[in-house]
């Protein structure tokens, strides 16, 4: 039978350091965490190297999951703004088409006013 290893989000890792920067003893933090105090060695080291790099692993990968998605809804909200103005194209061209066959002349850059309470 083996054992899987665990794997920790960067956002415990990082909850651990603090706590053993703030004095508490890597005993009392390697009980808390359920870990080896040789692990916690090994990420208060990583954090000193440079926080912005430290524990790239699933904390980054969550963070390009979440930009991904964010992504995404951006793209949705461009597609529905796109076909709504290709459908506004459409009527636009669909009004001028009526008036030039019924020869009106062409629409002004004012707008009139239609009756109230009646719609199109």
């Amino acid at each position: 039978m083996s054992l899987s290893r665990r794997k920790f989000t960067k956002e415990v890792k990082l909850a651990a350091v603090r706590r053993l920067e703030t004095g508490a003893s890597i005993a009392e933090v390697a009980r808390a965490c359920e870990v080896n105090p040789n692990v916690l060695h090994r990420w208060r080291r990583e954090f000193r190297n440079g926080v912005d790099r430290a524990f790239p692993g699933l904390g980054k990968k969550k963070a390009e999951e979440s930009r991904v998605a964010e992504l995404e809804r951006k793209i949705g909200q461009q597609t529905l703004e796109i076909d709504f103005l290709k459908r506004v194209l459409q009527r636009v061209e669909e009004a001028r088409m009526l008036q030039a066959l019924n020869g009106a002349a062409p629409s002004t850059s004012k707008s009139t006013k239609r009756p109230s309470g009646k719609r199109p």
